[in-house]
């Protein structure tokens, strides 16, 4: 990726220069090995702004990946749901932010950026070993190993938290817990490092057989994740009732409030994904807003075609969509590409959401599969197509000469390349997800049973309600 000045890093730089300037007479009585004493010392200076710079920028960004899985997708999945879900709904979520750190710093981390082959990476960074506040030049000369490994795990956090929209109200916690355990394991540590990791078979930075474009998770999170959520949804089968009985969402109020914090917390998965304070940020920020804006436009005008009118509900499904679909092409696209792929992927995920799933009749519960797994497979598709080397130069020949990135320069391998990546996905998803629901199942059980379904699983999971409603006396 690019790396560019922040604006703080080049008025030192400049300043730097204006006193040596202004200091002129004073260095004519300075010896030569003095002046280059000064010239290296404002060289480090300069690296050491960028690098400051570069890592405020990455920390404030994995805080908002992280607000994106808590309080947001907490609070829109929650909103989605029945009433007497919504706890263990949002617990789902937050239990993430706890068991996936835990397990990102045992052997997650390394599995997914450690050196390996190229499908998964190896244990020499078991328990962080050498991750530390040195970089890894590999992944940026500016970042503290840390920074990268803690934005890393932000991603891993949300990933599996998505999947939990599928099999919503009807999973038991524990055999929840166990399923996530497993499948960041089999399923996500793989599909990252072959895409983000050293040696990744996907990995079009470092030289991956196959390089796919991916800026920030299309096949890596939604791909995976939204996939997995459609075979949870067939191997579990049905809610009670479904789809028979009406089951709307008891809060549109909190799902509304929940899309939004993830609409900004989406500028750190995307613009974050650049790993500096840098121009390419700043693209992957705007592209970010746009495909949101016209992902809404796009879903809610389908559905007034359909329908007569437009919902709450269907214009923060549509924003998420168009943040899905830009994803993978946040960093690599121009911003009238980006408000193309969001207008598209609101209208295709609105298509796959009111009728491919009645259709197929899966109960995929909050359209986890609807919105992220196609979202992210269109996402990853039109990246090979707008991806342009005027806004990321990602290939160079070994003359250092820049080379086509998508279709629109004249790259038609790439989006050969993108079809590989989503086939891979697809491959390991259902499989490795069918392979730990057996395994599970098997072990403890995978379904409440239906009393407790009936019951609700504030109370049969976990023995308390989200809301009270108390009677006055009078």
């Amino acid at each position: 990726m690019n790396r560019h000045l922040s604006g703080s890093t080049l008025m030192a730089f400049c300043l730097g220069l204006i006193l040596l300037a202004g200091g002129s007479h004073l260095a004519a009585q300075t010896s030569p090995a003095a002046t280059t004493d000064r010239i290296a010392q404002l060289e480090s200076q300069v690296r050491n702004a960028q690098s400051s710079a570069d890592n405020a920028w990455m920390l404030v960004s994995a805080a908002l990946v992280l607000l994106m899985t808590g309080p947001g997708l907490a609070l829109f999945y929650g909103g989605l749901v029945r009433k007497k879900n919504v706890l263990a709904t949002m617990l789902q979520s937050f239990a993430m932010m706890a068991l996936v750190t835990v397990i990102w710093g045992i052997v997650g981390y390394s599995l997914s950026f450690g050196s390996g082959n190229s499908f998964i990476g190896g244990l020499h960074n078991i328990f962080l070993h050498g991750v530390g506040v040195q970089p890894d030049t590999d992944y940026s000369a500016t970042l503290p190993a840390q920074t990268f490994m803690v934005y890393q795990l932000m991603f891993a956090i949300i990933t599996p938290a998505l999947i939990t929209g599928a099999f919503a109200e009807r999973m038991k916690f524990s055999a929840m817990l166990l399923f996530m355990t497993l499948w960041s394991l089999i399923v996500y540590a793989p599909m990252a490092h072959m895409v983000w990791g050293k040696g990744g078979w996907l990995n079009a930075a470092l030289g991956g057989r196959f390089p796919s474009l991916d800026f920030a998770g299309g096949t890596v999170v939604h791909i995976t994740s939204g996939v997995s959520a459609l075979v949870c949804a067939a191997y579990l089968g049905r809610r009670l009732g479904y789809p028979k009985e009406p089951m709307p969402p008891h809060s549109v109020v909190l799902s509304f409030v929940g899309a939004c914090l993830l609409w900004v917390g989406w500028f750190g998965f995307n613009a974050g994904s650049a790993l500096a304070a840098s121009g390419l940020a700043t693209s992957a920020f705007v592209n970010t807003h746009f495909a949101a804006a016209a992902a809404v436009i796009g879903w809610a005008g389908a559905e007034w075609l359909r329908n007569g009118k437009a919902s709450a509900l269907g214009a923060i499904s549509g924003a998420v969509a168009g943040l899905v679909a830009i994803t993978p092409a946040a960093g690599f696209v121009t911003p009238m590409s980006s408000l193309f792929i969001g207008l598209v992927a609101g209208g295709c995920c609105y298509f796959m959401v009111a009728k491919v799933k009645s259709w197929f009749g899966y109960d995929d519960s909050l359209d986890a599969f609807g919105v992220h797994g196609a979202g992210g497979t269109i996402g990853a598709v039109l990246t090979g197509i707008f991806a342009t080397s005027s806004i990321n130069p990602i290939y160079h020949n070994q003359r250092g000469e820049v080379l086509p990135s998508g279709v629109v320069d004249g790259n038609w391998v790439q989006l050969g390349n993108q079809f590989v990546a989503v086939l891979i996905a697809w491959v390991l998803a259902i499989v490795g997800t069918f392979v730990i629901l057996k395994v599970v199942d098997l072990l403890i059980g995978l379904r409440v049973p239906a009393d407790h379904e009936v019951q609700g699983l504030d109370l049969s999971q976990h023995g308390e309600e989200g809301y009270y409603w108390e009677l006055s006396a009078s």
